[in-house]
This record gives C-alpha cells, structure tokens and sequence, in this order.
C-alpha cells in the first residue's frame, strides 16, 4: 500500500495482517481523491474507521491541513502512528484510540467541526447508519462525507443536514455514497 500522488508520493504505508482487514484499493481511494479534490486544500479532516490510517495521510498528501485519526483497535492506532511518523506528518495529525461513536459524540459536544470525513467501517455491521447522524452535527456547512461500504448497502438520501449527492459502484462487492452537508443557508 502506498500514497498515490501529492507531497507524500510514493511513501510506503503498512497495514494490519488478518481477515478483519479490508484496506481501500487504489482504484477506490484514486476514485474518492478525484472527488474531493477540490474540497482538500486547507480541509480539516476526520477519518474514522482509520486502520492504516490511508485516506487521512493520503488527503494530508493532498494539501489537507489536518487529519484525526479515529479507530478503537489498539493494533490499528499503533499502525497509523508508524506510517504518521514516517511520513512525517505528526504535527499535523492527531491520533485517537476510541470507538467511532463515542468520539463522535464528544467531538459534537466539543463543537470540533470537519470539512472532509472518511467513513469505511467493517461491514455488515450496520455501523454506517449509526455514524451518519452523529457525522451530520460534526461537519462543517459544505461539508463532504465520504463513505465506502458494500454495494448491497442502500444509504438513506438525507441524513440531518447530510444530502445525498453521488453514488459510485466499484465491482460487485464496493460502494461510496457521497454526501454533501447543506450550508446555514439552507437551513433557514
């Protein structure tokens, strides 16, 4: 696994060994890069489900200002780390060993704010549904959420303030739903 293209190129990643591993295919994760690559530069990010930590270093590698790193596998947080550092972008990463929910609840009463977040859970857990609406009161108005799953899964249109902007199928077995968050605006 390696970073596709930016500032980071080339650089080598490692990732967890095992069954439970789904690392994101370079088709998939050059997919999801071209469509946010305008939404990148200055984003602050958030990339739950982290595993390797892939998506967040690779949107740092992009022109991101920051990334935080959420996954509740402690082997998972001690990967990121190792890649964190050896890309040498720790002080703009911040690295948090919690479950996803429960770093997204606390993140929304801390009023932290996203521009970009990375959603790609173990699946056929029902994991997604449970982190959409949470997601939804942590991204920032035009927010972009990105979320990888399996195709069969059918995501709701809205979710809060999450409107559902694109639909990609990747083979028979990978999806990404996109969606947008609406502005303050719209609310009105």
């Amino acid at each position: 696994m390696r970073v596709i293209t930016g500032s980071l190129r080339g650089k080598r990643l490692v990732t967890l060994e095992g069954l439970d591993v789904r690392p994101t295919s370079d088709k998939v994760k050059e997919a999801v890069f071209s469509i946010i690559q305008f939404d990148l530069p200055a984003a602050q990010v958030l990339d739950l489900f982290a595993g390797s930590g892939q998506l967040g270093i690779e949107a740092i590698s992009r022109g991101a200002k920051s990334c935080v790193f959420v996954d509740r596998s402690r082997d998972a947080v001690d990967i990121v780390r190792k890649n964190v550092y050896s890309c040498r972008i720790s002080t703009q990463a911040r690295i948090v060993n919690s479950d996803s929910i429960d770093y997204l609840r606390r993140a929304a009463k801390n009023k932290a704010e996203f521009d970009i977040v990375f959603a790609d859970p173990p699946y056929e857990r029902g994991l997604l549904e449970r982190v959409l609406p949470l997601i939804s009161e942590v991204i920032k108005p035009l927010g972009t959420v990105v979320c990888e799953h399996e195709s069969e899964l059918e995501l709701p249109e809205t979710v809060g303030r999450l409107c559902l902007y694109r639909k990609y199928s990747y083979g028979k077995k990978i999806a990404l739903t996109v969606y947008k968050a609406g502005s303050e605006e719209d609310e009105k």
